[in-house]
């Protein structure tokens, strides 16, 4: 039960990394001008994007210093992301090799 549980939160993080991925590459997409945000769609699903990611990113913002216009937010997040993931199989592992599962 506990192993399901692992691997429902290791899912959810697998989504959310590709939820910060996309935004990222839709942002800078939207910066360039490569994609016009009159579109309806394209500013429902940036807007939509932008409201999910910003609770993960406005504490990660608060802390780190100005780099002129250039958001490595994303990129902390997606580290913090990974590290809590190896941590989860980690654990997961030893819940399953000491047979507690």
């Amino acid at each position: 039960m506990l192993l399901s549980l692992f691997q429902i939160v290791d899912v959810l993080l697998q989504v959310l990394w590709w939820i910060i991925i996309i935004q990222a590459v839709l942002s800078w997409l939207v910066v360039f001008n490569v994609i016009n945000t009159h579109n309806d769609f394209v500013r429902t699903f940036f807007n939509a994007l932008d409201r999910l990611t910003r609770p993960l990113y406005a504490p990660i913002r608060k802390i780190l210093p100005d780099f002129g216009g250039l958001d490595f937010s994303p990129v902390v997040v997606l580290l913090l992301i990974y590290v809590l993931r190896i941590l989860l199989a980690g654990v997961a592992r030893d819940l399953v090799l000491s047979g507690t599962m």
